[in-house]
Formats: C-alpha cells, sequence, structure tokens
C-alpha cells in the first residue's frame, strides 16, 4: 500500500494518529474484525485510543468506501478491508471468515430479479475448511 496518510487522504478522511492506527489494522488484516477486535488490536499499540474513537472511525471508513461492512457472523458486524467484489466463506468450528475470489462463484438470475434494481451481491458460504484448498485460496 502506498503511504497511509496519503491513501487517507484521497479518500478524504484527515490522517489523525488514531485513524492512522485504525487503518493500519482493519486495511491490512484477512480476519474480517468486529469493531471490539479492532479496538482489542489498536489498543496494543495506542493505549489512550477510546472504544468511541474505534467505532466512529470505523463508520467514517465504511462511509467513505475504505472499508465494507458484512453481517456474515453471528450477532456481529465486520469489517473489510478488502473492497473489491468477492464472496465469503465462514468456517463453522473456528468463526474465521475468508475471502472467496469472485469468479470462483457463478451467480446468475439477477436479472430475473424484474422488481428489483439490483446494486450488488455476494454470496456467503458457511461450513468447514478443510486443510488447504485447492484453488489456492
Amino acid at each position: 500500500m502506498q503511504d497511509l496518510s496519503s491513501h487517507l487522504r484521497q479518500f478524504g478522511v484527515q490522517p489523525t494518529p488514531q485513524r492512522r492506527a485504525v487503518a493500519e489494522y482493519v486495511l491490512t488484516t484477512t480476519t474480517h474484525p468486529s469493531a471490539d477486535e479492532v479496538w482489542a488490536h489498536v489498543r496494543r499499540n495506542c493505549a489512550c485510543v477510546s472504544r468511541a474513537t474505534v467505532y466512529n472511525t470505523l463508520k467514517l471508513f465504511a462511509a467513505k468506501g475504505l472499508v465494507k461492512t458484512y453481517c456474515v457472523r453471528e450477532g456481529a458486524l465486520v469489517f473489510d478491508g478488502r473492497v473489491e467484489p468477492h464472496h465469503h466463506f465462514v468456517d463453522e468450528r473456528t468463526g474465521r471468515v475468508y475471502d472467496v475470489p469472485w469468479q470462483a462463484i457463478g451467480v446468475t438470475g439477477t436479472t430475473a430479479l424484474e422488481e428489483f434494481d439490483v446494486r450488488e451481491y455476494q454470496v456467503v458460504m458457511r461450513g468447514n475448511r478443510r486443510k488447504r484448498s485447492p484453488a489456492g485460496w
């Protein structure tokens, strides 16, 4: 990733130290953390950051398009720094959420939904992850 401060500015976000700390984690992790998980991680390096600051920062990042939010874990909104189209697989054994490449899943029929104007969609699969994916993800 380019310089983090420049990246935040490109999205119209003023790069305060707290926002940089949140961005350093949420834009690079593949774990799809909840807001509380982001707060716990950020506090390890920036002990003075409040829960409200992390929540407000995540809300700002989502509004600006830096992250996407998903409800793929039971009862928890998670944040994903990967904003290009992709799907998700939730491992029911561990609760971990994996990114699935967009082209790995074919969805048909969205044009047949005449009463809806489909803006976007994603597939969320649930099951148990095998040791290694044959596709490499």
